[in-house]
């Protein structure tokens, strides 16, 4: 027989449990805290924390016939929407990054070097690389990561464990939402991406003139040179760009929170 202390340890375990899956699926999804280099004990450690805190603001029914019955799993399979649309809105806008830096290195000839991610894990382009650092730094420098965090406490609200199911108009602008990240590349990219496409075109001029001229062997470096002097003078312009893909993905993110 159960002590009468302990009488109400499981139920509060599993309300635990299920109140730490929403802000664990969003940590999954999201940039920084879904890296490989962040451990997974920290990551459960702060989900927790994190359900703790949202418990102040809203009541945790467990269904009648436990967590195993039809209620238990859309339960879950709610908190883990919920918490995967949140996070993924944000990958979406940290994410055109790397578009653009796909762009500007393919531009560049530097499509052979690559690096592997540390946020991903996956094998990046140099250019890739260096704005993915970029994106993040500007994602912590803004507290993109503490707004996540706001976010996923106070969507509890609008979105109580047992009603978290997204609605179809919600799924509809997140997946329109993540149509626009090619488009937020490709205006990163522009500034230095055009530049690069008048000196491919030069090239392509002289190689006519000339057709003595060795185009892989001076057309490479011009376009690697001129992409590393462009890729300086646009650097701040390009975090413009960058500060504005983040805030559009965490925008989206509040507005998942609150239920629109």
């Amino acid at each position: 027989m159960m002590a009468p202390g302990f009488a109400n340890v499981e139920v509060q375990l599993w309300i635990w449990l299920i109140a730490m899956i929403r802000p664990g699926a969003a940590f999954i999804a999201a940039p920084v805290f879904g890296a490989p280099a962040v451990p997974l004990q920290l990551r459960l450690i702060l989900s927790l924390a994190l359900g703790m805190a949202a418990l102040n603001s809203v009541t945790i029914q467990l269904p009648q016939d436990g967590i195993a019955s039809f209620e238990g799993v859309m339960l879950v399979a709610g908190e883990v929407l919920a918490g995967l649309a949140m996070g993924f809105a944000v990958q979406i806008g940290y994410a055109a990054a790397f578009v653009a830096g796909e762009t500007i290195g393919n531009a560049m000839g530097l499509n052979f070097a690559a690096m592997v991610d540390p946020s991903s894990g996956q094998a990046t382009q140099a250019v890739g690389q260096f704005l993915s650092i970029l994106s993040t730094f500007l994602l912590l420098g803004m507290d993109g990561h503490l707004l996540l965090v706001s976010f996923v406490v106070h969507s509890y609200q609008a979105l109580p464990p047992g009603a978290a199911m997204l609605g179809n108009d919600t799924v509809w602008r997140l997946v329109e939402f993540g149509g626009t990240l090619l488009g937020a590349g490709v205006t990163i990219a522009l500034p230095v991406g055009f530049a690069l496409v008048l000196v491919q075109i030069v090239m392509g001029m002289l190689a006519r003139t000339a057709p003595s001229l060795n185009l892989f062997a001076v057309g490479m470096p011009v376009a690697m040179m001129a992409g590393l002097v462009l890729l300086a003078i646009a650097a701040p312009v390009m975090g413009e760009g960058v500060t504005a893909a983040l805030k559009a993905g965490l925008d989206q993110a509040q507005s998942i929170a609150e239920g629109r």
